[in-house]
């Protein structure tokens, strides 16, 4: 089969489009054509050696196809069947598994990352990551969906508790995690607060259901923040640009207020005055992916159409260089996605 291989730590120029041999499904995985593939920023991390992956490497997290074989200890499956996968991995058997908290395994890692991900023509994977898909969803959104949206629901409703009716401040409305969480807070009625760098995402934004729209570019975003809220400050900042606007996000919250953070595009060493944190009584959560009960759930609501997964361009798999530079670019609003 064809796949993107990375031997090597490095730019763009590091990926390989190769002949690899057809994975050997045990029998007790689900052999998966993958008909498509989301980027996240994690692969341009992973090509980066920013994580570690092991070499040579084949990354890609968000998997959409048709099960091809299915092993004989397995039922529930045939082939044929549309899906896609969790994009995740995780022991299944440990304390954590077991009570439902796979994202707090220690063995948890993000489908091609520790593990080999979904940038090739066939995946042999565990059953409890096979997940089928209703046939109104076409396999370029269904693979824009499960990490983002898993990510933007715990953040959300696992971490941070959102309620009905509060103030949302949402970093980088461009993003895949934004746009899952403008929908997603959209959907618990709350208001939405939103940042973008252009005219043309900021109007996107506005489509996806944002009441605000900041330019993190020519605004001061906390400063909007207090004139918008009348100098309240908002429940919750959802945070996953880091270092270019942590200050920032601290700022809007209101006191009580809760900042909940799931990366670091622009940087992991942020300052922070502790005064400022237990005067005003913040909390400041940390937040990965989900477990795959939250993933059920949020996908339920994609499946029925509420929320809604946004492409904004899809490459041939054998263009993964350009679509590694697109992303890098970050001219995307939506989910950039390659096709085997």
């Amino acid at each position: 089969m064809k796949a993107v291989r990375i031997h090597e730590f490095g730019g763009p120029e590091v990926l390989r489009y190769e002949d690899v041999p057809d994975p050997r499904p045990r029998k007790d995985q689900v052999l998966i054509r993958v008909k498509a593939c989301a980027l996240n920023h994690l692969d341009l991390w992973v090509r980066m050696g920013v994580t570690g992956s092991p070499l040579p490497h084949i990354p890609g997290s968000d998997v959409a196809g048709e099960i091809v074989e299915v092993g004989e200890y397995l039922s529930g499956f045939r082939p044929g069947q549309r899906v896609l996968l969790a994009p995740m991995a995780f022991c299944n058997h440990c304390e954590k598994c077991t009570a439902g908290l796979q994202n707090q395994c220690a063995q948890f890692s993000v489908l091609g990352n520790a593990v080999e991900g979904g940038d090739c023509e066939l995946m042999a994977v565990p059953a409890v990551n096979v997940i089928p898909i209703p046939d109104t969803l076409g396999f370029n959104e269904a693979a824009s969906a499960p990490l983002v949206f898993l990510t933007a629901w715990h953040m959300l409703t696992g971490r941070a508790n959102l309620r009905p009716g509060q103030t949302v401040l949402i970093l980088g409305a461009n993003s895949g995690v934004g746009i899952a969480a403008i929908q997603i807070a959209k959907f618990f009625n709350a208001i939405v607060i939103t940042t973008a760098g252009d005219d043309r995402k900021m109007q996107k934004a506005r489509e996806l259901g944002a009441d605000y729209v900041i330019n993190h570019y020519q605004q001061k975003i906390s400063a909007e923040v207090r004139r918008i809220t009348g100098k309240a400050g908002v429940d919750i900042v959802l945070e996953h640009v880091g270092a270019a606007t942590w200050e920032e996000s601290v700022k809007s919250l209101k006191p009580a207020g809760t900042l909940v953070t799931c990366g670091a595009t622009t940087g992991p060493a942020v300052s922070l005055d502790l005064r400022f944190v237990y005067s005003r009584q913040l909390a400041l959560l940390g937040s990965y992916m989900g477990t795959m009960g939250e993933l059920y759930e949020v996908l339920q609501h994609v499946f029925s159409g509420r929320l809604r997964p946004v492409v904004d361009r899809v490459f041939p798999l054998s263009e993964v260089r350009a679509a590694h530079e697109y992303m890098a670019n970050s001219k995307m609003f939506g989910k950039i996605v390659m096709n085997p």
